[in-house]
């Protein structure tokens, strides 16, 4: 017996903010009542590294931490694009640049026992500044360029906080690291 879903009702609906309590029946016949789920679009985030090595990193205020973090270029995808679309259309939008080579490095979940989204992580290089940037109106993005040491380094020292782009840190590392290796 799989889990069975016995009630769900929205709390709110909002395009970046839904939340519904759900009751459901575990296999083993426990009844979980209320669970809560907040609904979010599906994203994407990049390390997008310049024709000259150096990755672009954003500096951004978030409200709900009341700061500025250090984080990589990415965003919701809007509906009918597939990831690899979405991720080039966020870079190009957020830094103004485009990429020879986009490779994909995997999907990860934040916080599944709340949230219900994905993000798709990716590596881009060979970027070159064809634009100025297209931010949405909420939106004030710094661009920060550091070489691949420097936020390597950054990366072990914590200095990425927003754990869905230290991840894509990480993979990127591994999949660059992989290609130096053969």
């Amino acid at each position: 017996m799989s889990v069975e879903l016995l009630s769900s009702s929205y709390l709110n609906k909002h395009m970046y903010f839904t939340a519904r309590r759900d009751s459901y029946r575990t296999r083993d016949g426990k009844i979980v009542d209320p669970y809560f789920v907040v609904e979010l679009p599906t994203s994407v985030v990049a390390m997008a590294i310049t024709e000259n090595n150096e990755v672009i990193l954003i500096n951004q205020y978030r409200h709900p931490l009341g700061e500025n973090l250090l984080e990589l270029p990415g965003g919701f995808i809007d509906e009918g694009e597939i990831p690899h679309q979405a991720v080039e259309r966020e870079l190009l939008e957020e830094t103004g640049y485009s990429f020879d080579h986009v490779q994909y490095l995997g999907m990860t979940a934040a916080n599944p026992g709340v949230l219900n989204n994905v993000t798709h992580m990716f590596v881009a290089t060979g970027g070159k500044k064809t634009a100025e940037q297209n931010l949405d109106a909420n939106e004030e993005i710094d661009i920060i360029l550091k070489p691949l040491a420097d936020t390597r380094a950054l990366l072990q020292q914590h200095g990425i906080r927003q754990s869905m782009h230290a991840l894509c840190i990480f993979y990127a590392f591994q999949y660059l690291d992989g290609l130096e290796g053969k």
